[in-house]
């Protein structure tokens, strides 16, 4: 791997670049709550050759919405499920936009 193979990963949101304490700690919460949404399945950290667990920028953002839920006094499950729900709901939204734009862009159909 070069120098700029390592720089790029700085841009991918997907890299885990984080371990459990520094995840917890950029999150203001504890490595048992990390522990938690992992068992409740709404995110799974990849894992170092020592089996240490590391999380990704798009990972830490989940985590901070289920925080944000916690905070608020939703039990943790539901939190979570309810990350899940709006996660697919964004991407579905997503999905229905682009065929949008490729229905208008195809045109009406030739007589």
């Amino acid at each position: 791997m070069t120098a700029d193979d390592s720089y790029g990963r700085l841009d991918d949101d997907d890299y885990p670049a984080y371990t459990m304490g520094r995840a917890a700690e950029m999150l203001g919460t504890t490595q048992s709550f990390l522990r938690a949404i992992g068992e409740a399945r709404l995110i799974t950290p990849l894992r170092s050759e020592g089996g240490h667990r590391r999380y990704s920028r798009y990972q830490l953002r989940i985590a901070a919405r289920a925080r944000e839920l916690v905070d608020q006094g939703t039990a943790i499950e539901a939190a979570c499920r309810i990350v899940i729900l709006e996660d697919q709901l964004e991407e579905a939204q997503r999905i229905n936009a682009e065929h949008r734009r490729t229905a208008e862009g195809s045109g009406p159909p030739a007589a």
